[in-house]
């Protein structure tokens, strides 16, 4: 431990000209360490490009790290010809400043970027300057003695107030630390490519719980706590998810089972529970769909595995578009399919192999011929209806150059007379 601030020492230290060299060598110090962060704040990597290589947050650190690697050689060499003062005492002081720099950047990668967080580094930043400046004037260790004299009774035995204090501070720093390593992980999860994205949600969620479940283990064990007494905890924890918990236990189990068989994939259009659209994210609890008009629907993950789902992109995410065209029994049936042939290819959206656009002959209806015009499209989360009203104009359009008329059915209203009317027999005898 660093030892407090003699102030006998402080004015001794200024009395002398190797404290004012003392000075001036650690003002040099913090002088270059501020170059060398302007340096690195001007050659910054953008955002994307941080995360990418695992960058971002990083430059927090660059300011304490620089005065720490100067300051280390220069105490080192004053040392050596004469007793060194500020600079043991500028020492933990900037240990301090990185340890809160750490600290802020471990937050920034659990809680991203909430609007708490702001309150949060500032909290951070003056509870440890606070606890420095303490420690140096003396008061910190008496405020130690006092709370370890503070006893409160648990079962038979008793615990200090600064026992219970020391137990929360080193659970919050290793919940943080296990947090920020486990969002390091999936981020470079999200990165692997070459590994299925079903699977890199599941390897994400299961080692964010593991080292989660392992920091929190290791926390409680240097608190103190007997970890058999989990036993307990943990057979309330079953009785709980039985009676209570059934059905949010059911979605994550259904969640990973999703995720591991990859029925359901990030990108999938699919209609599940009377709602078709794309599946735009896949969790360990439910999975979101959204329809083309832009509503989605958050579907548990049990609806998914108990009921049928249409998946129309599980093998492929071609679809085809079936448009009916009736025409009138004079029309000349050749040039009306080819006219439906050549209006779909023309559009962009249809595909043109392996299955080109092709046109038939459905039945020879009451009022003229039914036609169908068949095509496949590569986009089915684009929506149809554009595409449908598209290649309707160009048929009508082309039907009316050609002279392919398109049946108007006609019915014949007879008006009369009541006189007219048939007239009812007459009741029998």
């Amino acid at each position: 431990m660093f030892p407090s601030i003699d102030f006998d020492g402080v004015a001794a230290a200024l009395a002398a000209p190797t404290g004012w060299i003392e000075l001036a060598l650690l003002i040099a110090c913090f002088a270059v360490a501020r170059v060398v962060d302007r340096r690195v704040n001007v050659q910054r990597p953008t955002a994307v490009e941080a995360v990418r290589v695992g960058l971002a947050g990083i430059d927090r650190l660059v300011f304490p790290l620089t005065v720490l690697v100067l300051l280390l050689p220069v105490l080192a060499a004053f040392r050596h010809y004469h007793a060194a003062f500020f600079l043991s005492l500028a020492l933990p002081l900037v240990v301090a400043l990185a340890l809160i720099r750490l600290l802020v950047f471990a937050l920034h990668g659990v809680f991203g970027g909430a609007a708490w967080l702001k309150i949060s580094e500032r909290a951070v930043s003056f509870t440890i300057w606070g606890l420095v400046v303490l420690y140096y004037l003396g008061v910190l260790p008496q405020i130690a003695v006092e709370l370890e004299a503070m006893q409160i009774p648990v079962g038979r035995g008793h615990v200090s107030v600064l026992e219970i204090g020391k137990g929360i501070v080193v659970v919050l720093v290793t919940i943080a630390v296990t947090l920020w390593l486990s969002g390091l992980v999936e981020q470079r999860l999200a990165r692997a490519e070459a590994i299925d994205a079903n699977l890199r949600v599941v390897l994400s969620k299961f080692l964010r719980a593991l080292i989660v479940v392992i920091g929190v283990l290791f926390a409680l064990q240097a608190v103190g706590i007997d970890l058999t007494l989990l036993s307990v905890f943990g057979g309330a924890l079953g009785v709980g998810i039985g009676l209570g918990l059934q059905k949010l236990a059911s979605n994550y189990i259904a969640g990973f089972t999703i995720l591991l068989d990859r029925s359901i994939r990030m990108g999938d259009m699919i209609t599940v529970d009377g709602r078709h659209g794309v599946v735009t994210s896949v969790t360990s609890r439910y999975v979101v769909v959204r329809s083309l008009d832009g509503i989605e629907a958050i579907v548990p993950n049990e609806t998914l595995v108990t009921t049928t789902v249409l998946n129309h992109s599980y093998t492929s995410r071609n679809a085809r578009i079936a448009l009916p065209v009736q025409i009138s029994y004079d029309s000349d049936i050749d040039t009306a399919l080819r006219l439906l042939t050549e209006a779909a290819m023309a559009q962009p959206r249809v595909l043109k192999s392996p299955n080109p656009p092709a046109a038939f002959v459905v039945r020879f209806a009451e009022f003229g011929i039914d036609l169908e015009l068949g095509m496949w499209v590569g986009d089915p989360e684009n929506g149809q209806a554009e595409l449908r009203s598209r290649i309707n104009r160009a048929i009508f359009a082309a039907f009316r150059d050609h002279g392919i008329r398109i049946p108007i059915p006609l019915r014949e209203g007879r008006l009369g007379d009541a006189r007219d009317r048939a007239t009812p027999p007459p009741p029998p005898a």
